[in-house]
């Protein structure tokens, strides 16, 4: 288990750029990404008004939503050719910043990124505004609306960074495999973390996470690699590995990993969240 790494910044109504030039300097200090290449560089004064924009829609919809959590997702990564419109989810839990009198509710998000050419990752909290920095190929988000009993189990567990971090394995891979843990990409921490808090009593570790999920019916993308895929992919990106998925299935070219688009599903399949709901950027 590694740190949680805390990023500044909430977002409700109002969006200061300046309260925004720390956080996404330290990001370009020290970059992670998760659902598409790793790009070191900053942000243009486009991206940064449609990045905002999209967190005031995505902001001002949560706030009419009546939810305390929810799962969003971004589209940072052009995923058409495989089926997939989103590419990577991230809980987003209702808090407060500031205390007393100055106490003001803000949306806080909670999710697993890369550390750009390495096969590692943490865990970070940040600000909508951060969340959507990560020039997406559209500027559209889906959130999830979850059941009012998983909710209110993931709230404190997505507040206390020990808790968010019980499930979290820092070894990386981008395609990793459901039902394995010698790797666990971002959208596999969302949903065994999500599983701990949907059975408490029987979820302690990523195995049974998966167990459960299973159990419950969780199916995850099947995603065509080819050969030539699959090898330039594992040559040339540290974040990518597929020792960890079964060589049958591997060799005939069938890659199967936890999407954006396969968790939206099986939670509305299953009664644990709301069909997703679009944001645009006006």
């Amino acid at each position: 288990m590694s740190a949680l790494r805390v990023m500044s910044g909430g977002l409700r109504r109002h969006l200061a750029a300046a309260a925004l030039i720390a956080p996404i300097a330290l990001l370009a200090a020290a970059p992670a990404q998760a659902g598409r290449p790793c790009e070191d560089k900053k942000p243009t004064l486009d991206q940064i008004r449609r990045g905002m924009a999209l967190a005031q829609a995505t902001a001002e919809a949560l706030d009419r939503s009546g939810a305390d959590v929810v799962l969003l997702a971004r589209a940072g990564q052009d995923l058409s050719e495989y089926g997939l419109r989103w590419s990577h989810v991230g809980f987003v839990y209702r808090d407060t910043m500031g205390s007393g009198a100055d106490a003001k509710p803000v949306w806080r998000v909670m999710h697993k990124l890369n550390q750009c050419g390495t096969a590692l990752a943490d865990l970070y909290r940040q600000g909508l505004g951060e969340f959507f920095m990560d020039n997406p190929v559209r500027y559209e988000a889906a959130y999830a609306v979850l059941a009012p009993a998983l909710q209110q189990a993931l709230l404190p567990l997505l507040r206390e960074n020990a808790r968010a971090a019980a499930l979290h394995s820092p070894a990386y891979s981008m395609v990793a495999y459901p039902w394995a843990t010698e790797y666990q990409q971002s959208n596999q921490w969302a949903l065994e973390t999500l599983a701990s808090a949907a059975a408490p009593g029987e979820v302690f570790n990523r195995p049974q996470a998966q167990a459960w999920l299973r159990r419950q019916g969780y199916t995850p993308t099947d995603l065509r690699l080819s050969t030539a895929k699959r090898l330039g992919a594992r040559i040339g990106m540290a974040n990518v590995a597929f020792d960890d998925h079964p060589s049958a299935r591997r060799f005939s070219g069938h890659i199967d990993t936890t999407t954006a688009d396969t968790v939206f599903s099986w939670l509305t399949r299953k009664g644990l969240g709301q069909a997703p709901q679009v944001v645009k950027a006006p």
